[in-house]
């Protein structure tokens, strides 16, 4: 039986398929509101009937960065049943276009309308939980709260509801429960395990799923992700919002292409191809959570690269994105993965850690080696500020997953040449420097827009 602090995630809660631009502004709150919209439906009718408006509380950066998160679309898609990984894209940026554009949420055979007018978006500190809070309350003619729910969105795509369970802690045990990368390396010495059977192992034991399911769930997450690339690299033009921002990742891959002869002409495609999903990513077109979405091009950048340039096989990839998992599962249940609680060093810095240890694992490295590639990803990016110019996520985001990338390609490289015992700091040890460092920042770098790069366009 494992600890209460033992890690139960699963590998297909961490790598989630979902529409951007963010999934703690959209895929979250789209998951909360589609299950205050099943509680709903589980309402006595005699309660249901008196329902007659629907109000949505917005805090903490859900309220500062919501607009140009589009987390008022992702509300309302939830609100109609719709849900990430089945969402169509268009359709949801399609939604409140207009702000007196009215929606009807069904339960029960009643309908209450829904609109701009009924999201409110709080300013200043409030005292919940986490900082991305959001509120739901069903209410009658008489302003009377029939039904409310309290949700937070903390971080790819996971939400947890006031009064229940965290998301997944219902699930089953694992075989080889660890809450640090001390305690998981004992394990692999133990019982004489690769990293990547434990991963395997302890998802089937979590989920009930079997192998050859984990594998083919795996292997559609890589298709999703280089589908991201290959739509990127072939779209042109302005993404969505008053930025105006012109795509670049079809020109740049076009570049690579014409120095693919060069040296460095496999950083120009990496370049290329964590531009491309990013750029996806900031359209609103579907991606995977990498672990969340504002991070989700250094992932399938790093994985296109490995698989059409250095012509990994299927089974290196699956082994490395295994590998990655257990780096994402460390941070999450160690520090954060949210942007509004550790800036940008929880979502870049998290990718690019995993990244190394998945670049380190399938090209063959040992534990040490795996341990030393993700710990010197976090180390050089402690204190990065999560700052997006209007609070969209394009700058600086979208470059910011290329140079996560790279930063991961070195940390790999670095792990490869250097002895891992002559390493002083270990990855335990940098993720509790993370938290501290995400605790103490200021909450006008984590995802705000209030400081830093997100006023440098109203300056000029």
């Amino acid at each position: 039986m494992s600890s209460k602090n033992t890690i139960t995630t699963s590998l297909f809660d961490l790598f989630k398929v979902g529409p951007g631009p963010s999934s703690s502004h959209t895929i979250g709150p789209m998951k909360a509101a589609y299950r205050f919209l099943q509680d709903l439906a589980l309402l006595p009718t005699e309660i249901s009937v008196r329902a007659t408006s629907l109000e949505i509380h917005l805090y903490g950066s859900l309220s500062a960065t919501g607009k140009g998160h589009g987390t008022d679309r992702a509300i309302v898609g939830g609100l109609l049943g719709w849900q990430p990984h089945t969402c169509d894209p268009k359709n949801l940026s399609g939604l409140m276009k207009n702000e007196d554009e009215q929606y009807y949420v069904t339960f029960q055979g009643v309908e209450v309308p829904i609109s701009a007018q009924s999201i409110i978006y709080h300013k200043g500190k409030a005292n919940f939980p986490h900082p991305n809070t959001m509120i739901l309350r069903l209410c009658s003619a008489e302003g009377e709260v029939l039904l409310e729910g309290e949700y937070y969105s903390v971080g790819g795509g996971f939400i947890q509801q006031k009064g229940q369970l965290p998301e997944g802690a219902s699930q089953g045990e694992p075989t080889y429960p660890y809450s640090t990368m001390d305690e998981l390396k004992k394990h692999l010495k133990t019982h004489q395990l690769t990293l990547a059977q434990l991963m395997i192992q302890n998802e089937q034991a979590i989920t009930g799923v079997s192998e050859k399911e984990i594998i083919r769930k795996i292997d559609q997450i890589l298709e999703f992700m280089h589908k991201a690339v290959k739509r990127g690299i072939r779209a042109k033009g302005l993404l969505p919002g008053s930025i105006r921002l012109q795509r670049k990742a079809a020109l740049l891959y076009e570049k690579a292409k014409l120095h693919a002869a060069t040296t460095d002409s496999f950083l120009m495609f990496l370049n290329a191809y964590c531009l491309a999903a990013s750029e996806e990513n900031a359209a609103g077109s579907i991606v995977v959570t990498a672990p969340t979405s504002g991070a989700s091009g250094v992932f399938p950048g790093l994985t296109y690269l490995m698989k059409n340039h250095f012509h990994y096989s299927p089974q290196k990839m699956r082994e490395g994105m295994l590998a990655a998992a257990a780096i994402g599962f460390l941070v999450k249940h160690n520090a954060s993965i949210s942007g509004a609680e550790m800036g940008c060093m929880g979502e870049i810095g998290t990718a690019s850690a995993m990244g190394a240890a998945m670049l380190m694992y399938a090209y063959g490295g040992t534990m040490g080696q795996v341990e030393a590639a993700a710990e010197i990803g976090i180390e050089h990016h402690l204190g990065m500020t999560c700052d997006p110019i209007g609070g969209y996520v394009q700058i600086p985001c979208i470059e910011r997953n290329a140079m996560g990338a790279a930063k991961a390609y070195n940390a790999y490289l670095l792990a490869m040449t250097i002895d891992p015992e002559m390493q002083k700091i270990s990855f335990d040890s940098v993720i509790k420097v993370m938290r501290a460092t995400g605790r103490d920042m200021s909450k006008k770098y984590k995802e705000t827009s209030e400081a830093g790069l997100a006023l440098s366009m109203t300056e000029c």
